[in-house]
């Protein structure tokens, strides 16, 4: 929401702000109300001043713990300080943050492209409908990863 503000903040004088909102499918009262907000926030609902009030506590856990924490952690920690929060709403918070604790173990790469190879040709032309059986046989490699460790390759076929 904050992007469509900048942007009808950004052309309402070239445009005016009634187009803009019928073009971004907003209602022009919405963005008033928001333009009031920035001007007296005092007016926030209770749920912006609360969210504006978690999020530095946010931003302090995961800086103080070097800035790996997830939001489980950092729940648990505020959980621990005293804060009545959710943990979903502490993922809301960090995901419009943009904060992300730190993931363990290396990524499983199943798939290294080559670039220089040929493609094969696609001999259906995209259409996998049979007209009887036997006429279109379609396979597809599918890896799996189960626990513990990762295995092979699962195929399946379809005519």
């Amino acid at each position: 929401m904050e992007a469509m503000i900048r942007f009808v903040d950004a052309y309402r004088d070239e445009h005016g702000v009634e187009p803009i909102c019928r073009v971004l499918a907003i209602a022009p009262s919405t963005y008033h109300a928001h333009a009031r907000r920035r001007e007296n926030p005092e007016t926030a609902p209770a749920r912006v001043k609360r969210d504006a009030q978690l999020m530095s506590e946010i931003r302090r856990v995961f800086d103080d713990n070097f800035q790996v924490y997830g939001v489980r952690k950092i729940w648990r920690q505020m959980q621990r300080e005293g804060f009545e929060v959710a943990r979903c709403t502490v993922a809301r918070l960090m995901r419009k943050m943009g904060l992300q604790g730190v993931i363990r173990g290396k990524r499983v790469r199943t798939t290294i492209a080559d670039k220089t190879a040929i493609c094969p040709l696609d001999r259906v032309n995209r259409q996998f409908r049979a007209p009887r059986p036997n006429m279109l046989w379609v396979s597809d490699f599918t890896y799996g990863a189960p626990r513990p460790g990762w295995s092979g390759v699962h195929m399946t076929g379809m005519h």
